[in-house]
């Protein structure tokens, strides 16, 4: 496994944490300015969107569980594949979902590697 690789698991793991801690600040570390976020509704949704919902309470998770997460780095660009399990409340509605998310990530001299898109399809 290369650095990059490391890294870039690395920054999965706080994007993981900072969703369970529903953590706005770290998020907005992690996640580009120009993000695009597909959600099992077929949705898109911004960086702004995705911190507002955490800001606001109107989503927060209480489980997180990596069963399996795939890594591919290729010059300055990251993809992984994270196959889990979520838990929580999304709008006063709890919620159970085993899900696989392929995310996109960019790394920038500034912000190492920062999240510019992802999907999420519920299994």
């Amino acid at each position: 496994m290369s650095l990059a690789e490391d890294e870039l698991r690395e920054a999965e793991r706080r994007l993981q944490a900072a969703q369970l801690a529903a953590d706005a600040e770290e998020l907005d570390l992690l996640l580009d300015d120009r993000l695009v976020f597909t959600g099992p509704d077929g949705l898109l949704y911004s960086k702004q969107d995705d911190l507002d919902i955490q800001r606001s309470g109107q989503q927060r998770l209480t489980e997180v569980t990596q069963d399996e997460l795939r890594v591919l780095v290729v010059g300055d660009t990251g993809v992984t594949w994270l196959l889990g399990s979520l838990k929580g409340v999304f709008k006063g509605q709890a919620f159970a979902a085993r899900v696989r998310y392929t995310r996109t990530w960019i790394r920038t001299d500034e912000h190492a590697w920062r999240l510019i898109a992802a999907h999420v399809t519920t299994l």
